[in-house]
């Protein structure tokens, strides 16, 4: 009987799943090694509604690139993210702007999107500790609950973050940020759950505030692609101000 329990323990433990581990492979299934794409965002308030389209970069942790190609006046703004380091390009201004951390809780354009949310500046994976909180179902999918606390040393914008992350195919279908006094500041949905770029992915993010009633903002993925080989000069303060 002993053997039988040490051996039924060590079971256990083997499909115990590491919440870091999770977290990781849902994030390099959104990333690849490099990704290209196109989306619309469409921020809804209780009294008008506005939508952007935007073309973005990617290649691993380090670089990102995100380019605004419509509507006309915002035409052309961009963000570059390399390592650390954050810049944003205005033309209509002719300026670039290098961002400080502290620029990085402020909202991205006018949506409920934050602008480390766009250039993801932290990372989900080296940036936080991971506990696995539990099992719940999410759209009739089998989901990971992971609570992730930030590292005191990294520049995070939230004081926690909970993820539902699907056990299947590591999609992150829910994500819940608050701030550091512990209270819920946005929640984010993946929905659309479809193949785009070779994966099957949430084609669909919404974003809704908690104490903001009405509103939303929508990211609409039209088409991804994945690992394309991408230099790293791509990600440059000069290709950002050209690129179109």
């Amino acid at each position: 009987m002993f053997f039988a329990g040490l051996l039924l323990s060590s079971f256990s433990m083997a499909q115990t799943p590491d919440a870091k581990e999770i977290v990781r492979k849902a994030d390099e299934k959104l990333k690849g090694l490099s990704n290209k794409s196109e989306m619309k965002m469409t921020i809804i308030r209780p009294t008008w509604t506005r939508e952007m389209v935007m073309k973005t970069w990617g290649k691993g942790n380090d670089y990102a690139l995100v380019l605004v190609t419509a509507p006309d006046r915002d035409k052309g703004t961009a963000f570059l993210k390399r390592g650390k380091e954050i810049w944003n390009w205005q033309p209509t201004i002719d300026r670039v702007i290098k961002m400080p951390p502290s620029m990085m809780s402020q909202s991205w354009l006018g949506s409920d999107f934050k602008n480390d949310d766009l250039v993801q500046q932290t990372s989900t994976v080296n940036d936080f500790s991971h506990k696995l909180l539990g099992m719940e179902t999410i759209d009739g999918r089998s989901c990971y609950k992971i609570e992730l606390i930030p590292h005191e040393d990294a520049a995070v914008v939230w004081g926690k973050v909970i993820s539902w992350i699907d056990k299947t195919d590591y999609l992150e279908l829910k994500t819940e940020f608050y701030d550091e006094d512990g209270y819920l500041v946005n929640t984010m949905l993946g929905k659309d759950v479809k193949m785009m770029g070779g994966k099957l992915l949430p084609t669909r993010m919404e974003v809704i505030p908690a104490d903001e009633d009405g509103n939303k903002t929508i990211l609409e993925y039209t088409w991804m692609e994945f690992d394309t080989p991408m230099d790293e000069s791509f990600f440059s303060v000069q290709n950002m101000k050209r690129i179109k």
